[in-house]
Formats: structure tokens, sequence, C-alpha cells
């Protein structure tokens, strides 16, 4: 595996980290998606719907336009797009910067997560030394995890994304939707898989609490 995934080729990238996750157990079955903008920025490749993401190849994945469900671009015939296109689109039309977006499902994350009282929106993050890694430079910063509900309907949850980040922008670049899992995004490939470690560690630290 490439030590930094912004040397490798954009879709190779993507296969090789959908590999590593379900490895971990941060994708199990067909869980999870990754995305990553397109080049000239006015769309996203993001991985097929329906498959295992320990056999990703590099033609698994699907370019879509910023909105809309319409497929711009697609490898493979039979190809759909990610459950989840939705929340990606949000992210990228959201934070201009962001070049990746990943969303995995961990047990870890589920259990932390679960601690926290129905309807609240945030959930505190430990004052741990990794939480630098997501650009957090202070002496005991006093940060929180955007929580959303989950729904069947996932526009609808990236419509309360859109809603939320707009009039309030998070203080880190991840969000937990209950029971579902993590998504995190960054400026480019490297970061973003750098960031989902980050922020898996934390929650590991939480659901041992």
């Amino acid at each position: 595996m490439a030590s930094d995934f912004n040397q490798m080729p954009v879709h190779a990238a993507i296969t090789a980290i959908a590999h590593d996750f379900h490895r971990r157990g941060w994708m199990a079955g067909t869980a999870g998606n990754l995305s990553t903008r397109s080049k000239d920025g006015k769309g996203l490749w993001i991985t097929s719907s329906g498959l295992p993401k320990g056999k990703l190849d590099t033609r698994d994945l699907i370019l879509m336009g910023l909105e809309g469900n319409e497929i711009q671009q697609r490898l493979r015939d039979d190809a759909r797009p990610s459950a989840e296109t939705s929340i990606h689109q949000t992210i990228y039309t959201l934070f201009p910067n962001a070049q990746a977006c990943f969303h995995i499902h961990t047990v870890d994350a589920c259990l932390a997560t679960a601690k926290i009282e129905p309807q609240t929106q945030s959930m505190p993050l430990p004052p741990l030394e990794m939480i630098k890694g997501l650009d957090i430079w202070e002496e005991s910063p006093q940060v929180a995890l955007a929580l959303f509900d989950n729904r069947l309907d996932v526009p609808s949850i990236a419509h309360e994304i859109h809603k939320r980040f707009t009039a309030e922008p998070p203080q880190i670049p991840a969000l937990m939707i209950r029971n579902h899992g993590i998504t995190v995004w960054g400026g480019s490939l490297q970061q973003t898989y750098n960031r989902i470690e980050i922020i898996e560690f934390i929650m590991s630290y939480i659901a041992r609490q």
C-alpha cells in the first residue's frame, strides 16, 4: 500500500482505502462509501452501491454531479450510486476545500454515541492529544462531534446536515449519524484517511469508558 494516497491515481487510491477499511472491520459487507471531488470540481467520484468493499476494484466508482441523482459517468453498466450520495454532495457543496469524504460503520462509534441522550445534537469529545490531528491546537480543547438521527430517507438527513451546518459550521470536519456511522472529510485523500483514523481512535476511547 502506498505511504501517501495522494500520490496514487484517484480510482486506485479509493480502491486501496476501501480494502484497508474492510480489513479493519470498518466497512463490513457492503456498508460504507468513499468519494473524492472530480478534477473539475463540478462533481464527485463515489463508490458504487451494494458492492463488498473488500473486493472493490477501480471500475466500481460512479461520477455524480454535486446535486441530484443524474449519473455523469460510470465504468460498469450495472453500477448504482451509493445510497448516501446526497450526504457527500452536501459536504462538497458546504465545504469548497473538501476534496474527499469517507463514510464508515464501526462498532465503537455506535457504542460511543449510544451513551448520549436521544435528541442531543452533539457529543463532547475528550481533550485527547489526538484531537490535534483535526487541526484543533488548544491546551484543553472543548469540541464536539455533530450528531444526526438516522432515517431511511437519506436525503432528509442530508437536508438536516445542510440546514444545521449552514447555520453553525461544525467544530471539526466530521459528523456521526446515530446507530449508523461516521462521515469525515478533508482537503485530500490522505488527510481524510488520517482524520478518519483519529475520529475512530477517539470513538474507541469513549466506547471503553
